[in-house]
């Protein structure tokens, strides 16, 4: 059996919601291994104008402590 460790993560795109949780995990696996799942808690967005400026995730990853 293992032991499971979650970490709240705050990441930014400029494409999608997508790309912003792509880019946390990523960054995450850097300094983690063994990531096992992601759980977008929230998104929200900026606006400049008439125009969608940012995209925003805040999630939160599992992952397995050796």
């Amino acid at each position: 059996m293992g032991v499971l460790k979650v970490i709240e993560v705050l990441s930014n795109s400029n494409k999608s919601w997508e790309d912003a949780t792509r880019k946390a995990v990523k960054h995450a696996s850097k300094t983690m291994k063994n990531i096992r799942s992601v759980y977008v808690q929230d998104q929200s967005a900026t606006v400049n104008g008439d125009d969608v400026d940012e995209f925003r995730v805040n999630l939160k990853i599992t992952f397995e402590v050796n």
